[in-house]
């Protein structure tokens, strides 16, 4: 059977979680992007460094218009699973999986969650965790949102945006207007959304579903950089998606028609209350979908993509309970050209097993984005026990040296 699979850049999870996968799968793939080059550099070293990838073929298409897509997959022959793990594909795909008949998510929640303002909307409509929340235009002026007073400090943050790009708190009417100023300049024509600012600890939660069945597989405690920007630095694994956080966000979901494959939601928790931050109907990513598989020793991509093949999820995945994960980034703290950092590792030692990963190659030059473009590496450090995880994550970066000129 053939996977038609949507992509934009390559990502790891694709080239280290889903490709393999299909490979275990017996699915031959045929990969559809934009950027064909990029990713067949990225196989090419992924295939070098001893990756697994099943058959692959890799089609150059305008993925994010899905008249496209569905035109050249129709030229290719009929799919046998359409499937993307990209936020900005999600549309496309479900489109295309409709068109085909195929499995696939409702293109109506995979809008709900993408669009932000939308989803605050249907939520409103539903009278399910109201945030004061307003929509800006391309062209309108955030003036006009000082006569509804909006609940300063609050959230400004691009309408169909990704990984914290953008998002900025704002303390008063002159900030809120010099960011959307500089927000436009960076991003000609975009929509943005203000909200209110949700104070209280970032949590995730990790859900995967047939349509039939939600499992709620496990929940993040996520760690920012300090206002006005919201970097991620470091998350944890919590021992089990905490209640009645997980029935509220697993409820949340389901008024958005979410419910098929995996997805990611972050909400703040208030004490026994959850708020909605925002949903990604895909795998969470930055490797935390890797190591999610390798700690609750579940095949996590595998049951994914059987998902789209039509195959309905076990009652019980099996997962361990006992393992423990914390991800840490390292950060750029300026812009420039990097000149020192550590090589990809792979050690275990003491019951802990850590995993670096380079993100920015020597000599590089970046700017300071105050985003995950920032990331210069990420270790992974997964184990039982979290004090002796804290303990190697301390050595390991007290004994690494990264430096930017």
């Amino acid at each position: 059977m053939r996977l038609h699979l949507l992509a934009l850049n390559p990502t790891d999870s694709v080239t280290e979680g889903f490709l393999p996968a299909a490979a275990r799968l017996g699915l031959a793939v045929t990969l559809l992007t934009d950027r064909p080059e990029r990713h067949r550099r990225a196989y090419e070293r992924s295939v070098a460094d001893g990756g697994t990838l099943p058959e692959l073929a890799v089609v150059p298409c305008d993925v994010r218009d899905v008249r496209e897509v569905i035109g050249r997959m129709s030229a290719l022959g009929r799919p046998g699973a359409v499937f993307t793990n990209s936020d900005h594909l999600q549309i496309q795909a479900a489109l295309a999986a409709g068109y085909f008949g195929l499995p696939g998510k409702d293109w109506r929640a995979a809008l709900h969650t993408k669009n932000k303002a939308q989803l605050r909307r249907v939520l409103a409509e539903r009278g399910l965790d109201d945030v004061r929340s307003a929509e800006l235009g391309p062209d309108d002026d955030p003036a006009a949102l000082l006569e509804e007073g909006p609940p300063f400090p609050c959230v400004v943050k691009p309408r169909e945006g990704v990984a914290s790009e953008d998002v900025v708190l704002v303390r008063d009417a002159a900030e809120l207007a010099e960011r959307c100023r500089e927000i436009r300049a960076r991003r000609p024509g975009a929509a943005l959304v203000v909200e209110e600012y949700l104070e209280g600890e970032l949590h995730t939660l990790e859900t995967l579903g047939d349509g039939t069945t939600l499992h709620a597989l496990a929940a993040f405690r996520t760690e920012l950089s300090p206002p006005p920007h919201f970097v991620e630095e470091r998350m944890r694994l919590l021992p089990a998606p905490p209640q009645p956080h997980a029935e509220q966000i697993t409820a949340l979901l389901g008024a958005l028609g979410v419910g098929f494959g995996a997805c990611h939601t972050e909400y703040i928790a208030q004490g026994d209350r959850a708020r909605l931050v925002e949903v990604n109907y895909r795998s969470i990513g930055d490797r935390c979908d890797i190591a999610l598989a390798e700690t609750l020793n579940i095949p996590l991509f595998e049951h994914i993509l059987r998902v789209h093949l039509g195959e309905p999820l076990p009652a019980d995945l099996g997962a361990r309970a006992d393992g423990r994960v914390r991800i840490e980034y390292v950060c750029a703290g300026r812009g420039g050209t990097l000149t020192a950092a550590p090589g990809a590792s792979d050690t275990e030692h003491d019951g802990v097993r850590l995993v670096y990963r380079p993100l920015r190659a020597l000599g590089e030059e970046h700017p300071l984005h105050r985003t995950n473009r920032d990331y210069l590496g990420v270790l992974r450090a997964t184990g039982t026990d979290e004090d002796r995880i804290d303990r190697a994550v301390a050595e390991f970066l007290a004994s690494r040296r990264w430096e930017i000129v």
